[in-house]
């Protein structure tokens, strides 16, 4: 399991020589809060309805396939069997609720900072936009969780498909080398895929923005799988940076690099609360993690006279897992007052673009270092558990095997075998396409769009071991 914690401070790109010094020096509000819609310039219309363009943003996303297909897709644990653990599905509706409630938090505290400004109108719509983002902010996450970022960028560094490195330019190869979901997110809401419409989704301005944690180029990663675009969409990111007014650090030959829009945080925290609160009470529902061990993890957020009352409540409640879900709402309700505090009071830093680390790492030291222990239980027992482990080995095997079987049969397409197999993709990927990257990318968009089921059962018929019923 790969998790990560890294701030856009400590993954901020090298300056380059070709800063760009007539920058804004602050971010606004009423730029950074756009209902233009991408693809969609022409027909903007800004007058009121029953829903908001941010509320279509959120309600379009409900109803697509890509967020239903997350239903099968693993979030931590392996899919469930009798016991319910979450999924990417339910963990990015979690994320929604919990980003949601944040950002309203937030703009309440704002208000009275930007009373009877533009900005302060445009906070009003925040959680609107929050809301969206977390439901898209892991649209673009291969199967088999977060390993199957690492499989795929590890097939190009490490395996057959090391090949390709002399054929292609060097952006282009670091795209392949340090694969990441939060950059084919946007590139799944932007691309106009084969027989599809202009401009992807038509997501707005803002909600774009607001699920790119790594806002700068594969070239500027370094050592790390993070960074926020594919060059695909380099000039697609750079429109919606220019448009809200993001803070441009970089833009030459060797990439590409912006500030955070201000929201990226709020979707982060709530991503980051969900995943280590909700990930330790699968553990106590598998038990991986027993209750005492949870008790004491999730009590340790709270002060003494808030520990005597949820002690005393948890006596009235007979079930164990009751007993934790009661000591988890109350966690994420602590953390989401705390990371919205620490929104506001660093609030000019980050329209600065000048803010280090992430939300959570800003919290009173009582909720900071309770999180640091969930986390350090989380390494130590969760994500190590032996079917954690198993499904990573599974899935790097499948995800493998698929991409040597694909980018074979793309570059190769007049074979018998490869015709077969081609024309059982789906067309809106663009196969045949031209150019090798095109190429591959395409075959990325296809295997990173697989639920594990979808990949397991390829993977079986590919090898003759599943056939057709005759």
């Amino acid at each position: 399991m790969t998790r990560t914690n890294s701030s856009p401070t400590e993954l901020k790109p090298p300056t380059g020589v070709n800063d760009l010094p007539q920058a804004p020096s602050r971010m606004e509000w009423r730029r950074l809060i756009c209902d233009k819609r991408f693809g969609l310039e022409d027909y903007h219309d800004s007058r009121p309805g029953t829903r908001s363009d941010f509320q279509r943003d959120f309600d379009r996303l409900v109803f697509s396939s890509p967020f239903r297909r997350l239903q099968n897709k693993t979030q931590v644990f392996p899919l469930p069997g009798s016991v319910f653990v979450h999924n990417r599905l339910t963990h990015s509706m979690e994320v929604a609720s919990v980003g949601r409630s944040m950002a309203n938090e937030i703009a309440l505290a704002l208000r009275p900072r930007y009373a009877g400004t533009p900005d302060g109108e445009a906070l009003e719509s925040i959680g609107e936009i929050v809301a969206a983002a977390c439901l898209a902010h892991d649209l673009g996450n291969p199967p088999f969780g977060h390993s199957g970022e690492t499989a795929i960028s590890t097939f190009f560094s490490e395996g057959e498909g090391a090949s390709l490195r002399d054929e292609l330019p060097a952006p282009q190869w670091a795209d392949l080398v340090h694969f990441e979901g939060n950059a084919n997110a946007f590139r799944l809401l932007t691309h106009q895929f084969h027989g599809r419409r202009h401009g992807g989704f038509a997501m707005t301005y803002s909600m774009l923005a607001s699920i790119v944690k790594y806002p700068f180029s594969s070239t500027l990663a370094g050592s790390r799988n993070k960074f926020g675009f594919f060059t695909s969409e380099r000039s697609t990111f750079c429109k919606v940076a220019t448009e809200l007014g993001l803070i441009c650090r970089r833009d030459d030959e060797e990439g590409v690099s912006y500030a955070r829009h201000p929201l990226v945080y709020i979707v982060e925290a709530a991503d980051d609360i969900c995943y280590e609160v909700m990930d330790i009470e699968d553990a106590h529902k598998l038990k991986i993690l027993s209750t005492a061990e949870v008790k004491e993890l999730m009590l340790g957020f709270f002060d003494e006279r808030r520990r005597a009352r949820c002690l005393e409540i948890m006596a009235t409640i007979s079930d164990p897992n009751e007993q934790i879900g009661y000591l988890r709402s109350g966690v994420i309700g602590a953390l989401v007052n705390r990371c919205a505090e620490a929104f506001v009071e660093h609030e000019d830093e980050i329209m600065r673009g000048e803010f280090a680390g992430q939300l959570l790492k800003h919290v009173p030291d009582r909720e900071r270092e309770a999180y640091a222990r969930c986390n350090a239980v989380s390494w130590d027992k969760i994500y190590r558990a032996p079917d954690v482990v198993n499904i990573e080995l599974a899935g790097n095997r499948i995800i493998t095997f698929l991409l040597e079987k694909l980018i074979h049969a793309v570059r190769n397409p007049q074979l018998n075998y490869s015709r077969l197999l081609l024309s059982q993709v789906p067309s809106q990927y663009d196969v045949h396409t031209p150019d090798l990257f095109g190429k591959v990318q395409a075959v990325l968009d296809h295997v990173s769009g697989m639920t594990d089921v979808y990949a397991l059962d390829l993977f079986r018929k590919l090898n003759g071991h599943s056939l057709p019923a005759v």
